[in-house]
C-alpha cells in the first residue's frame, strides 16, 4: 500500500494532538481540590509525575522505539495514554489519590514520552525537503492539544462531572491515537541509499550519519543539548509565573493576565510550526542564533518595561521561542547526526524538557522568595541566555565548517571520477 505523506503528518499530529491534551491540567485542579478535599500538593504530584516521566520516558524508550518502529510504539503509547486517562475517572470515584499518581501521573507520563517521540523520527524521513515543517506539524498539534482540550474538559466537567470527563477524553485519545498509529509507516527506502526517503530529490542535509553512541560522544550533541536545556529553562519560567510577573510588573488585571495567558498558548503553538518551517530556509543553526538574540534583548528589555502591550509582546516572542524550540530539535539533530537513529538521539534530547519542567519554576521561585521581586530573575536569565547564545554562534560555526569540507570532498571525488 503507497502511503501519502501528508496522512502521515496528519497522524502524527492526531498523536501529539492527544497527548498535548494533558497540558491543560490546570482545568481539573480546582474541581478535583473542591469535590474530593484534596490538597493543591496532592493533585500537583500527579502532573509533576506526568510531566518527568514524559522527558525521561523519551529517552529510555527511544532504543525500543527505533527497534520496534512507529506502529507499535505508537499503539503502546495510545494504550499507555488513553488507560492513564481513563484511569484517572476510576481514581476520581474511589477518592483515591495514589491511584490518580499512578494512573494520571505515571500511565500518562510513559505514554505522553513514547507517544511524543514515536511520530517524529519517521516524519524527518518522510519529508527530507521539509524537515523543520514537517516536525513543526507535530509539534504543533502537542500545543494546540491544551487549548482544545481546556474548553472541552471544562463543559464536560460541568455537565456530567470528573470522573465522566477521564473516561469520556480517555476514549477519545485512545481512538485517536490508534487511529494515527496505525496509518504511521516508515517511507519505502530507495535502493542503495541509507535512510532516504522516495521523496529526498534533492539529496539530504546530513552531515553524518551516527549512532546514538556515537552522536552522544560528540560536542555538537552537548552543545545542542546546553542550548535546548537553556531554552526550555527560561520558556517554562516564563509560562509558570507570566499572570503574577504581568499583574506586579505592569500592574495587569487579574482578568487581562488570564487573557495573555491564553494567547501565550497561541503564541507556543504558532511558534512550533512558523519556526520550523522557517528553519528549512534560513537553516536550523540560525534559527537558534535568532532565538537567543531575541530572549537576550526581551530579558535585558523587560525590568525597564512600562508599557502593557510591550511587556505582553516580549513574553510572546520568548514563549514562541520556547515552542520553537522543541520543533527545531528533532529536525536539527537530524541534520548533525542522520536519521540512522533519530528516535533515541531525539529521546537522549529531550531529557532537557524533565529538567527545564523543574530548574525553570524552582529558579524563579527561590529568586522571588529571596528578593520578593520578579526583577532579578530577568538579569539571572540574561546571563542563561547570554551563554546558549554563545554556544549557537560557535555551533554555527562549526558547521558552516563542517559543510564546506564535506562539499570540497564531494568536489574532489567528482573531478576524480571524470578524470577516469
Amino acid at each position: 500500500m503507497n502511503k501519502n505523506r501528508w496522512l502521515i503528518a496528519l497522524s502524527a499530529v492526531a498523536i501529539h494532538l492527544s497527548i498535548g491534551g494533558a497540558y491543560a491540567y490546570s482545568v481539573y485542579k480546582n474541581p478535583i481540590m473542591n469535590e474530593l478535599g484534596w490538597n493543591a500538593t496532592e493533585v500537583t504530584i500527579a502532573f509533576t509525575i506526568m510531566m518527568g516521566l514524559a522527558g525521561s520516558s523519551a529517552a529510555i524508550f527511544g532504543n525500543f522505539v527505533e527497534k520496534n518502529g512507529p506502529r507499535k510504539s505508537a499503539l503502546i503509547a495510545a494504550v499507555l495514554f488513553g488507560i492513564g486517562q481513563a484511569g484517572a475517572g476510576v481514581a476520581i470515584s474511589m477518592d483515591s489519590v495514589i491511584l490518580y499518581w499512578l494512573t494520571y501521573g505515571l500511565l500518562s507520563g510513559l505514554g505522553m514520552g513514547i507517544g511524543y517521540i514515536s511520530p517524529v523520527s519517521t516524519l524527518v524521513k518522510w519529508f527530507p525537503d521539509r524537515r523543520g515543517l514537517a516536525t513543526g506539524m507535530a509539534v504543533l498539534g502537542f500545543g494546540a492539544g491544551s487549548l482544545l482540550t481546556a474548553p472541552v474538559a471544562a463543559a464536560l466537567m460541568e455537565s456530567v462531572g470528573i470522573a465522566n470527563t477521564y473516561f469520556i477524553l480517555g476514549a477519545i485519545y485512545l481512538t485517536l491515537m490508534t487511529c494515527g498509529a496505525l496509518y504511521i509507516a516508515p517511507p519505502k527506502q530507495v535502493e542503495g541509499s541509507e535512510n532516504v526517503s522516495k521523496y529526498a530529490t534533492g539529496g539530504t542535509k546530513e552531515l553524518a550519519q551516527m549512532s546514538a553512541k556515537q552522536a552522544v560522544k560528540t560536542k555538537h550533541f552537548w552543545m545542542l543539548w546546553s542550548m535546548h536545556l537553556i531554552n526550555v529553562t527560561a520558556g517554562i519560567m516564563m509560562i509558570s509565573v507570566a499572570s503574577p510577573m504581568a499583574q506586579e510588573i505592569v500592574g495587569l488585571s487579574v482578568g487581562t493576565a488570564a487573557t495573555m495567558v491564553g494567547l501565550m498558548g497561541i503564541f507556543n503553538g504558532g511558534g512550533r510550526l512558523i519556526w520550523a518551517a522557517a528553519s528549512d530556509y534560513v537553516g536550523r543553526s540560525n534559527i537558534f542564533v535568532i532565538f537567543f538574540i531575541i530572549q537576550l534583548i526581551a530579558f535585558l528589555t523587560l525590568p525597564f518595561t512600562t508599557n502593557v502591550l510591550l511587556f505582553q509582546l516580549f513574553i510572546f516572542l520568548v514563549v514562541s521561542c520556547y515552542g520553537g524550540g522543541f520543533s527545531n530539535l528533532p529536525a536539527f539533530a537530524s541534520d548533525l547526526f542522520g536519521t540512522k537513529q533519530l528516535g533515541v538521539i531525539h529521546g537522549y534530547l529531550l531529557t532537557t524538557w524533565s529538567l527545564g519542567g523543574v530548574f525553570g519554576p524552582i529558579l524563579v521561585t527561590a529568586i522571588k522568595e529571596n528578593t520578593n521581586s520578579y526583577i532579578p530573575v530577568f538579569y539571572v536569565f540574561s546571563i542563561l541566555i547570554a551563554v546558549a547564545f554563545g554556544i549557537s554562534i560557535w555551533l554555527r560555526s562549526d558547521i558552516t565548517k563542517m559543510r564546506k569540507k564535506k562539499e570540497a570532498a564531494l568536489d574532489n571525488s567528482n573531478t576524480v571520477t571524470t578524470a577516469h
